[in-house]
């Protein structure tokens, strides 16, 4: 009878222990609330990451996180420039499992990721195919908007300003978190609202109706309207923006563009072919900023993207406002406002790096 009753005792205290191990809750992961409102566990420590979104790539960089990312899109380079490689330069031997709108499953599940980065409107069928694999999916826009609109590559936007400044807020405290890095997206947050009262105090008593008019130009005739980051960064850059009638990122037409007649053309530091097709061709010879050698292909720093990046905000707005009015922002230094940019979250400084 005592060795029935001992292993009765044993018996209770097992069925009592596993009943605790059970009851009590595994924190093991965490809740974040993606950007296009999407409930995702991540785990608490991630070591390992895949990032089919270039603008948050380009953060990760900037947020001193490569360490731990194991696989970028495959259009990094057309999408960040040839040149961004010399400030990650373990982009040049990253597996490139997919892209902004696709995924090969079989290479993403070799390369064992916690987390997968992927851009808003990445396609409903490819995030589940990731998720179907066992692995997170966090998705990135940047923006602020209503769940209706989240996933869309144009959504409306009702209130740029406030979309564009609370989005791109929360993308970088959301990244930051996954990363592991809190402190520096604070940081990289803080940075970009540095000149944006000198900016706007030195351009405010000029009307809507004297403002430059101002095209941006990208390849094939492609363009940005309201709803994105590049028409927000020319209004607050003191620029009119031409192509304020079209929303999103668009194709338009040479005709568009002739009747615009815009002033400055300015063209993205990646896309550095438009700038000579703007010259040579004959169709562009009759425009204001082509007759008047107003064309400028932009600094790398000032990424004019339909998403708002940290030093387009930081140091883009204040390049092109004083480009557009050179006589207000004589004392300003931007070599020196970019080296001290590039030193914090580069880690060297612009000259060094062109």
């Amino acid at each position: 009878m005592p060795m029935i009753k001992r292993l009765a005792s044993v018996a209770k205290i097992t069925i009592t222990i596993s009943s605790l191990l059970l009851s009590t809750p595994v924190f093991a992961d965490h809740v974040v609330t993606d950007q296009i409102g999407r409930q995702v566990h991540i785990p608490d420590a991630v070591n390992r990451v895949v990032i089919l979104q270039h603008q948050t790539l380009n953060i990760a960089v900037q947020l001193d996180a490569m360490n731990k990312v194991v696989g970028v899109l495959d259009e990094w380079k057309q999408q960040l420039g040839a040149n961004y490689v010399r400030l990650a330069p373990q982009l040049a031997n990253l597996p490139m499992p997919g892209g902004l709108t696709k995924v090969n499953i079989e290479e993403l599940l070799k390369l064992k990721p916690d987390v997968v980065f992927v851009t808003n409107y990445a396609p409903a069928d490819m995030i589940k195919q990731i998720e179907d694999g066992g692995l997170a999916v966090v998705a990135i826009s940047l923006l602020d908007v209503p769940p209706d609109e989240a996933a869309k590559l144009n959504p409306s936007v009702k209130d740029e300003p406030a979309a564009i400044d609370a989005g791109f807020a929360t993308g970088v405290r959301l990244i930051a978190d996954v990363l592991g890095n809190k402190d520096k997206g604070e940081e990289m947050i803080a940075v970009t609202k540095k000149t944006r009262k000198l900016v706007a105090d030195r351009l405010a008593d000029i009307p809507k109706d004297k403002r430059v008019p101002v095209y941006m130009a990208n390849p094939d005739l492609t363009t940005y309207g309201r709803g994105k980051y590049t028409g927000l960064m020319m209004e607050r850059a003191g620029a009119r923006n031409v192509a304020s009638s079209i929303v999103g990122f668009k194709q338009v037409t040479m005709e568009d563009v002739l009747n615009w007649n815009p002033a400055v053309i300015f063209v993205q530091e990646r896309y550095p072919a438009v700038v000579d097709e703007i010259k040579k061709t004959a169709a562009w010879q009759t425009i204001d900023a082509v007759k008047n050698n107003r064309v400028y292909l932009m600094p790398e720093y000032a990424k004019a993207w339909g998403y708002p990046m940290p030093e387009a905000m930081a140091l883009g707005e204040l390049w092109m406002a004083k480009q557009l009015y050179p006589e207000r922002f004589q004392d300003i230094d931007m070599q020196k406002e970019a080296d001290a940019y590039y030193k914090e979250f580069y880690h060297t400084d612009y000259r060094a790096a062109q």
